[in-house]
């Protein structure tokens, strides 16, 4: 499911900048799309509590696989979009800064865990260093504690394609503010 969950930090990445962009001068705007990037994953993350997100492959299930499918071709749609719009390096700020903490975690932490010898494992590599907070984040503070943990119901991709779609269309609307303003 990484694929769809991409898509959904790089658009909230992408509409943070757009409307940094659009009400603060530059440095400033470039400071607040980092900080509020990074911390857009946070609530992305905590929040996906309510999507179909399985946290192993469910090859045998044709309603996964079939996600799976969905999920590829939205990313290629979103990869195809940013390309045509000819607009990937004024993304690449946000989009980037909102997917960081998956680099940390999940690119460099893990291949950390996964080169050790002994397999052990000091105390910011267990779980993952900012996932921990996310964990927590999702399951002690409202709104998230009080969302559906549907990670393993199929009524969860509804929520996925609404956010989804709800990004997309602020991310069109603003960026039109943006280049108009431009």
């Amino acid at each position: 499911m990484i694929q769809i969950q991409a898509v959904t930090h790089f658009l909230t990445g992408i509409l943070i900048q757009i409307i940094c962009f659009i009400y603060f001068p530059i440095p400033l705007a470039i400071l607040l799309t980092i900080i509020l990037a990074i911390l857009s994953h946070f609530i992305v993350d905590s929040a996906a509590k309510a999507t179909y997100h399985t946290s192993e492959p469910h090859r045998d299930d044709k309603f996964w696989v079939a996600w799976m499918y969905i999920s590829m071709g939205i990313t290629m749609a979103f990869v195809i979009w940013v390309i045509v719009i000819r607009m990937f390096w004024f993304f690449f700020l946000g989009g980037f800064f909102s997917i960081l903490v998956d680099i940390i975690d999940w690119g460099i932490i893990r291949t950390i865990q996964n080169k050790r010898k002994n397999n052990q494992k000091s105390y910011w590599e267990q779980g993952h260093f900012f996932h921990i907070l996310i964990d927590k984040i999702r399951d002690k503070m409202p709104p998230f504690s009080w969302l559906p943990n549907w990670n393993y119901e199929k009524k969860g991709v509804i929520v996925e394609i609404i956010t989804i779609t709800l990004l997309w269309t602020l991310t069109g609307y603003f960026l039109g503010i943006f280049l108009a303003l431009s």
